[in-house]
């Protein structure tokens, strides 16, 4: 799949917004800390996909309730699900100068059914051919993403016989549908019920 640069002007990938908040002095922080023991663009963006794959629980896996959609706040309260901890993983790519995107797949259960959009992010660093789609979900039996430039390791891959996609747009901000669900959300059951289906 070709991935397509809705802007074509790079900058918009480094752009602070009201969700990717990298100007907030936690995801500053958190950055610092990250490019102390890994000050190349390439082993910072793995080191913070890990830590944000690693440390920032997916909230349906540990059962949080509470709903995240600013990277600062995913940050300060270690919890969000697909979209959040894509969201805090561009803010830090950005944070350190390293063009990141937000995307999304579309993807169902074994029979089709319960579509739901799931969100990533693609990375563009210096010396590679070109966006990279990284996913930071979280891994948990059945799911093994991990950080790479040269072939994609993200948790799931689509199967179109059923219905999922590989939506190749990469966005600047949020998808509107995707930041809509997460500020609308009184907690994460509610947002299971109003994730979007499609893009």
């Amino acid at each position: 799949m070709e991935l397509i640069q809705q802007d074509p002007d790079i900058h918009a990938y480094l752009a602070v917004s009201e969700a990717v908040d990298h100007d907030h002095p936690l995801v500053r922080d958190v950055a610092e800390r990250l490019s102390r023991d890994h000050p190349d663009a390439y082993s910072y963006a793995e080191a913070a996909f890990e830590f944000v794959r690693d440390t920032i629980p997916h909230s349906a896996d540990s059962g949080d309730l509470r709903v995240t959609w600013r990277a600062s706040d995913v940050l300060e309260q270690r919890t969000g699900i697909c979209y959040a901890k894509s969201i805090a993983y561009a803010a830090l790519l950005r944070a350190r100068g390293i063009p990141a995107a937000l995307c999304y797949q579309r993807l169902a259960d074994d029979d089709g059914s319960a579509p739901a959009v799931h969100g990533l992010v693609a990375v563009l660093l210096p010396g590679t051919t070109g966006w990279v789609r990284q996913d930071a979900r979280g891994n948990k039996p059945g799911v093994d993403a991990r950080f790479s430039v040269e072939k994609e390791q993200l948790a799931w891959t689509v199967r179109p016989e059923l219905g999922e996609v590989d939506y190749p747009e990469l966005l600047a901000a949020p998808h509107p549908a995707v930041l809509a669900a997460l500020k609308a959300a009184r907690d994460r059951p509610h947002l299971w019920r109003t994730l979007p289906t499609e893009l």
